[in-house]
This record gives structure tokens, sequence and C-alpha cells, in this order.
């Protein structure tokens, strides 16, 4: 069973904390992508939401519209969504957001719901096909844990009303491991307590503390300003 309008209704109002009061992290990414934000550039990052989550946000605002894709890629990314519970959608562009109005992506964005190897949620990881193009992937430590409280709430609420919500990031979760090992390589997560671990998918997935001053090391290229 899908989520239905009310229950999108009710994550809205509980997913609204900042990823950081400090930090405009649109600002700090926009110089890097062409003066917009990667994560509000359909070039980059198809927003994909469910019908029923289409349905509430066409009664809040004008703001949203079906995406057209322009490219074979995109195409080819739309039509995968034939017969789905999905849709593509993209909004008027950065200059023109209702925070109140994001999508339940939006809002998450560059995290999703972590998954350990044993299948249970233990916090927030990256998209990591964003890396290098995503500022806040690169300066984790910037993360506040009222974002975090919320992230996990609201994601943990749409698991109930869900089940295929939950699958789709513990798939999504277990990828991400494969594709780290591959690399011979390892990638940080935030915990629910706003503690950071390291997974180390060659061991299993085996999570270990990681420190913010080794977060720091993610940072090349992309500062905090004053570095």
């Amino acid at each position: 069973m899908t989520a239905s309008a009310r229950d999108y209704a009710a994550v809205y109002s509980g997913f609204q904390a900042p990823i950081s009061k400090i930090y405009n992290c649109g600002a700090k990414c926009a110089p890097l992508n062409g003066g917009v934000p990667v994560c509000c550039d359909t070039g980059h990052a198809i927003p994909i939401v469910e019908k029923s989550e289409y349905a509430l946000l066409k009664t809040r605002t004008q703001m949203w519209k079906p995406f057209v894709a322009r490219t074979p890629d995109q195409k080819s990314e739309i039509a995968d969504l034939k017969g789905s519970e999905s849709c593509a959608v993209e909004c008027r562009g950065a200059e023109f957001c209702e925070r109140d109005n994001r999508s339940l992506a939006c809002r998450s964005f560059p995290f999703f719901p972590y998954f350990d190897a044993e299948k249970n949620l233990v916090g927030l990881a990256h998209y990591w096909s964003f890396e290098g193009l995503c500022w806040v992937i690169h300066n984790l430590t910037i993360v506040e844990k009222p974002f975090v409280d919320q992230f996990m709430a609201m994601h943990e609420f749409m698991f109930k009303k869900d089940e295929d919500w939950r699958t789709t990031y513990v798939a999504h979760s277990a990828a991400m491991r494969r594709v780290y090992s591959r690399r011979g390589d390892k990638f940080p997560v935030i915990m629910r307590d706003s503690t950071y671990r390291w997974v180390l998918p060659q061991l299993g997935g085996k999570m270990v503390p990681a420190t913010k001053k080794e977060l720091q090391s993610l940072r090349a290229g992309f500062t905090l300003g004053q570095d």
C-alpha cells in the first residue's frame, strides 16, 4: 500500500528543519554548478514523487509541474516509471522555491535512509552519484541534529505506511556497500544520534566510529568558506 496524500501532508508538517541554520547549502553549491544548486538542476536530478504526493502538492501550490524529458537519458528514465505509482516532476527553479511546498525528496537530499547489513535503520547516507557535485556531501559535519531527528522520524513514519518504501532503501543501502566494496573504500553515515560512523563494505558492512576531523578529508574543493 502506498502512502496517501494525507500521509505526505503529515510528513511535510513533521519535516521542516533545514540541513543547517548556519550554512546556506544552496548558496554554497550554486557557484560550483553554473549558478544553480545541483539538487535544483534537472540536468543532474529529476525529482521523482509518488502520484499521491504530487496530488497533494497540486492542492498546495503552482510551483510544480510534470517533467518534460529533453534528452535520450531522461526519456529512458521517465519510461522506466510507466505503470508505477511514481511520476517525474519539476519545480519553477531555486529562485522561486517555496520551502513549505518542497517534496520529500527535496527535503531529504542529498541523503537517504541507511540500513546496515542486518537491515536495521541506523542513519543517513548520501547518494553517491552526487559526489563531486553536492557541497553538503563533502561537508557532512554541518548537518544539524534537528534535521537528522526529523529525517529519521518521517522516514520511519513512511516505512510504516508503505513496506515497499523500506524495501527500496534496504536495497539501495546494499547497493552502496557494493559500490564502495568495488572501490576498496569506506563511506560515512550520520547516525540517528548525530554521531558518525564509517561503513567498511569489505568487512561485511562493519561500522566503526568516525571523527569530525576524519570527515574533513572529504572537503577537497568544497570548503566551508573560511577554511
